[in-house]
């Protein structure tokens, strides 16, 4: 071979894990992962979770402070991530929650124009999740993301 490029170390400089608040059993080995990235090699992590759309039913949306109490729901979640990923010695770590949205959508086209990771890693949704395909949300951003993708199980 003659590619040079072939030689050259490959780096990752921004993290961002996506997190389900939903189904945290799908995120602890992402979590993991992003975490011991981020720790060895001193690079920023950012920590996002989605308030999904199915998350919230017409009934929610008409209950005056139901969305917000599930939006504070996510934001403790993204919180108490950030935590133990400090504890565990990430030191450049930091959470996003962002608002309502279907949640691939919300990432490929706000977070990721934001934060502009090089890096995106997510879990396989479990068998529990609310979603109606397992593993749909992180198969999705791996096809559209403009970025490396793990999708850690």
């Amino acid at each position: 071979m003659k590619n040079e490029r072939l030689s050259e170390p490959l780096s990752f400089k921004r993290i961002l894990l996506t997190i389900d608040a939903d189904d945290p059993n799908s995120s602890i080995n992402a979590f993991r992962y992003a975490v011991t990235l981020a720790k060895d090699y001193e690079i920023e992590l950012r920590i996002v979770s989605v308030l999904e759309d199915d998350d919230v039913n017409i009934f929610d949306a008409m209950t005056p402070g139901k969305v917000d109490r599930k939006e504070d729901d996510v934001n403790r979640t993204v919180e108490d991530y950030v935590k133990v990923a400090r504890k565990a010695g990430a030191d450049n770590v930091r959470g996003m929650s962002v608002g309502m949205g279907d949640v691939d959508d919300v990432i490929l086209d706000q977070v990721i124009p934001k934060y502009k990771p090089d890096l995106i890693v997510c879990g396989s949704d479990t068998a529990d999740a609310s979603h109606r395909v397992p593993g749909a949300v992180g198969l999705r951003i791996a096809k559209r993301a403009n970025v490396s993708v793990i999708v850690v199980r």
